[in-house]
């Protein structure tokens, strides 16, 4: 089994730019497999962890409501965003400036063959950062990604997840708001959940501005214990 994994962090990518990249990582994992597996050979497949921040775009995931999009691609125009259908699960999500977005393509062959944890452990990744900013964050029952005073009225989600997997090989995966403008939630429904308000690091820190840069250090610290991994940095590729 191969533990390590190769980080890029993509800096500002355009979206599409950065699915096809995902893409073609994912492909590359899958070929091997099935390589290895028709030929009876154990060539160790690789494992990649994707940091990028987006523009302005909203993604629909294969079984979302194209209804939780509250407006026409005029208006998403003007507020300069885009608009893709993609394959993930999950339902709609807003990506842009001031998010700390994460793609790990990992051949869970390598970890655990456990989507279900696979998601545990991506949740406790941001849990864990998050408490060291001294925020409670907690899952919500039946529902993907992190969020805080869970169970009260002022419930708010402050990560969300999304992510496909096949034969064991994952991508998409985690958008965190740091220094999110949240006004571009007001223009969906988010994960298709109705009467639950969207948060960011800095806004519940009452500061201006978090330092992007110290949230992936601690996401990468976090996620390198819980998946007893091996980063290996690289440069952008793409």
């Amino acid at each position: 089994m191969n533990k390590k994994v190769r980080v890029q962090d993509l800096g500002h990518r355009d979206y599409k730019e950065t699915w096809d990249y995902q893409e073609a990582l994912f492909k590359d994992i899958v070929d091997l497999k099935v390589k290895n597996r028709r030929e009876g050979t154990e060539v160790d497949t690789p494992n990649h962890f994707l940091f990028v921040e987006h523009p302005h775009v909203y993604t629909l995931g294969k079984s979302g409501d194209i209804g939780n999009l509250l407006v026409d691609e005029q208006v998403l125009k003007a507020k300069g965003a885009t608009f893709y259908k993609i394959n993930r699960g999950g339902d709609i999500t807003y990506h842009g400036p001031g998010q700390v977005v994460g793609y790990p393509i990992l051949d869970l062959d390598n970890f655990f063959t456990d989507i279900h944890k696979y998601l545990r452990f991506l949740e406790e990744m941001v849990i864990l950062t998050l408490a060291e900013y001294g925020l409670r964050a907690e899952r919500s029952e039946g529902e993907t990604g992190v969020w805080l005073d869970v169970g009260t009225p002022f419930a708010r989600k402050i990560c969300a997840m999304g992510v496909r997997a096949s034969r064991w090989v994952t991508m998409h995966g985690f958008a965190l708001n740091v220094n999110a403008d949240l006004g571009y939630f007001d223009l969906m429904i988010p994960c298709g959940i109705k009467d639950k308000a969207v948060t960011s690091l800095n806004v519940e820190l009452g500061k201006k501005e978090v330092d992007i840069e110290e949230v992936k250090a601690k996401l990468l610290k976090h996620f390198t214990a819980l998946f007893e991994a091996e980063l290996v940095s690289s440069e952008s590729i793409v």
